[in-house]
């Protein structure tokens, strides 16, 4: 048997020449070159940390009833339009859907206090209230999405009476299935003691960035942490493709606090005690029930969503009131419904139908 002859020079003159054309491809890169959010908007209401944003429209004649979108508190809202070529908000404004989103900043030491009523009843009613006021509406369309989307549904329960037709994307609506580690890791398997949210609230005041980005990173440790940046060396050479992976790393570690007492209640109401579809929430002294949701209703989901699973988000239909609910499925993950050129082809057009016939 002859031994196996390795041509060491070659593979390591290889190695050599990849690192020092990757090295001088990410040198060459300025952070301006790594451009996200640029569909123009402007400021048009402004409380505290949060902007209501409103998008220059596209067309000459708009939808008469726009669009509100509200992201998630745990990341930041430019996922939505993070690059010109597979923006969700582009693709509205171009099929004439007339466009607002929130943006809720970074929440400050000071902002520990706030609570779910005052993202509820303050700052998604005072952003509703100026949209309506803008155009002279007494309703108006509401996306929400992720977190958001839960948010969303607690508000137009509350004020069904402000939104005519309602959107839910990758929105958790029940929080005890099995199928996610996040509701597993909230401890509803286990009882609320199995994660403390009162000890950590308490500890730490606002909830850093950092500590949920690490957590939603270990929900699939080697798929994030070790096979992204493999894959990475694949790419190091196409500078089109390295801006559009920093893009990408950009907003995944853009993390902002959260405020405790938020999160407290959130984790503990929704995670712990799936109190939404038991109707238990409550926001001030309102009682929050899904079936005061009689407007039409369209929810989409991720068929591989590791974040928010089907099975969370199926069950809506189930809790609304509404005789008008469509449903819309897409067999990619989370972070796909934003950026995969395939949705991005047929999700903007199918909100766009939908509200136009609802409209």
């Amino acid at each position: 048997m002859f031994p196996i002859q390795i041509r060491y020079t070659d593979a390591v003159r290889e190695i050599v020449e990849m690192t020092v054309k990757a090295t001088q491809n990410l040198s060459q890169l300025q952070e301006s070159q790594v451009e996200y959010g640029t569909a123009p908007k402007e400021a048009v209401y402004q409380e505290d940390n949060i902007v209501l944003y409103h998008y220059a429209p596209l067309v000459e004649k708009p939808f008469k009833i726009p669009l509100l979108i509200i992201y998630a508190l745990v990341n930041r809202p430019y996922m939505v339009d993070l690059q010109e070529n597979r923006s969700l908000v582009r693709s509205l404004l171009k099929l004439g859907i007339d466009i607002y989103l929130i943006d809720w900043g970074y929440p400050q030491r000071n902002d520990r206090w706030l609570t779910i009523e005052d993202h509820v009843n303050e700052y998604i009613s005072n952003c509703v209230e100026a949209v309506c006021q803008r155009h002279d509406l007494e309703q108006i369309n509401l996306l929400g999405i992720c977190q958001g989307g839960t948010l969303t549904l607690c508000y137009a329960a509350l004020y069904p009476e402000k939104v005519k037709n309602l959107i839910t994307m990758v929105a958790p609506v029940d929080f005890h299935v099995p199928d996610g580690l996040l509701n597993v890791w909230s401890g509803y398997s286990y009882g609320p003691e199995s994660m403390n949210i009162d000890a950590m609230v308490d500890a730490q005041g606002n909830i850093p960035g950092d500590f949920m980005n690490f957590g939603f990173l270990m929900l699939k440790p080697f798929q994030l942490n070790v096979e992204k940046y493999l894959g990475l060396t694949d790419i190091l050479d196409d500078e089109a493709k390295l801006i559009n992976f920093l893009r990408m790393e950009k907003w995944i570690f853009d993390s902002p606090d959260q405020a405790g007492e938020t999160f407290r209640e959130f984790l503990k109401d929704f995670y712990q005690e799936n109190k939404l579809i038991k109707d238990e929430i409550y926001i001030g002294e309102k009682q929050v029930q899904l079936e005061n949701i009689t407007m039409p209703v369209l929810n989409v989901y991720a068929e591989q969503d590791h974040l928010v699973p089907p099975a969370c988000s199926i069950p809506l239909e189930k809790y609304v009131g509404t005789e008008d609910y469509s449903v819309l499925s897409f067999p990619v993950g989370h972070i796909g419904m934003y950026v995969s050129s395939k949705v991005q082809k047929s999700l903007p057009p199918a909100i766009a139908e939908w509200l136009k016939a609802r409209g």
